[in-house]
């Protein structure tokens, strides 16, 4: 098995500095610039990072790091880093990377009891993308959807359907829903006007959240980037559709779960197994039993229970969206998007997909 990939730690900041600034995030890439700086001079953030610094690449260390210092934001424990994060009303000032440093030093062991914990960002923006592939495998199939997601945190994107679509040509969803994706489309978008129907959803994660405590739903909001006002709107938006559609999320391994759900056939429904940016954080013995799942139930597979692979994952500068079809086994690209979602450009051509490669977007 190849050994993960590994890079330098300034190279791993910078990275995700940059990739932060492109997606918008403009106080995490000035912090993740001063957490750099830091680093090279000996601070306390060479300290806390220094001991984890030969992880895996697509451990997405500097996003794990600066979600701990944002819980504790958002626990109320570093007022002076609060007045500049506008998750909790600040503004950003001058002092920002200072006031960061100062919290890191000051909270130091509550923050490395957190950094050893996954990413758990549950963004729904991602349905946007993926909401196309489901009415398409539905209007293909012509059966209510079976939906599997792995890796599925806390199972917002599985109420999928409980969020409002207006493509300006088409709309699904529910009206009244306060998750609304209005304008995220890029030239031609697809066509959800035949809708689908979910007869069955499920989902397996390695650490799920319990989206009905106030713990599960902080630890959501401490991996959105605390500038980015839209998204977390769009989460308190998704978790008040998570109150009221159930969905269930196990914690398993995705490959043993996967066996176990693919085991037999589900006559009347078509099966969709659904990820989005989850692939690279997954072991290759995970995902080699996962794919040797799929198609086992891809070669069972009939018209009257079809099985569809369809997964949104890093392919360069933006993520794109693959749908794998049982009878047939038949893999297509429907189109791109952005690591959260908007834009969407629906049938754009692109590239084969590269292997696992780091993920600036969680």
């Amino acid at each position: 098995m190849a050994k993960p990939q590994v890079i330098p730690l300034d190279d791993n900041l910078r990275f995700q500095s940059e990739a932060c600034a492109a997606l918008g995030s403009t106080v995490y890439a000035r912090i993740l610039a001063g957490v750099l700086a830091d680093v090279a001079a000996g601070g306390v953030c060479a300290a806390v990072l220094g001991p984890r610094a030969g992880e895996s690449a697509n451990s997405a260390l500097p996003l794990r790091f600066l979600g701990s210092v944002h819980r504790l934001v958002l626990d109320g424990l570093a007022p002076a880093l609060a007045a500049h994060y506008a998750s909790v009303g600040g503004t950003p000032g001058p002092t920002l990377v200072d006031d960061f440093l100062a919290t890191v030093a000051d909270l130091r062991p509550q923050i490395e009891d957190r950094i050893g914990l996954g990413i758990q960002t549950n963004e729904v923006g991602r349905s946007a993308a993926l909401v196309g592939g489901y009415v398409e495998m539905a209007r293909r199939s012509g059966l209510p959807l079976r939906v599997l997601e792995v890796g599925a945190s806390a199972g917002l994107n599985l109420r999928w359907d409980g969020f409002w679509f207006d493509t300006g040509a088409s709309t699904f969803g529910d009206p009244a829903s306060g998750v609304r994706f209005e304008g995220w489309w890029d030239g031609a978008p697809p066509d959800l006007s035949s809708g689908a129907a979910v007869a069955a959803r499920a989902g397996c994660d390695r650490n799920p959240l319990d989206v009905t405590t106030d713990d599960g739903r902080t630890t959501l909001r401490s991996y959105v980037w605390p500038d980015q006002v839209e998204r977390l709107a769009r989460l308190d938006a998704a978790l008040a559709v998570a109150d009221r559609v159930p969905a269930t999320v196990e914690q398993a391994d995705l490959g043993a779960w996967l066996e176990d759900r693919l085991a037999e056939p589900v006559p009347g429904t078509a099966t969709v197994v659904v990820h989005s940016i989850v692939w690279q954080y997954v072991s290759r013995e995970s995902r080699d039993r996962m794919r040797a799942a799929l198609r086992a139930a891809g070669g069972r597979a009939t018209p009257d229970d079809p099985v569809a692979w369809l997964r949104m994952e890093p392919a360069g500068p933006v993520a794109d969206l693959r749908l794998t079809w049982w009878p047939g086994g038949d893999e297509e690209v429907l189109g791109t998007a952005g690591y959260h979602g908007r834009p969407v450009q629906w049938g754009a051509p692109v590239s084969p997909s590269p292997g696992p490669a780091p993920a600036p977007a969680r």
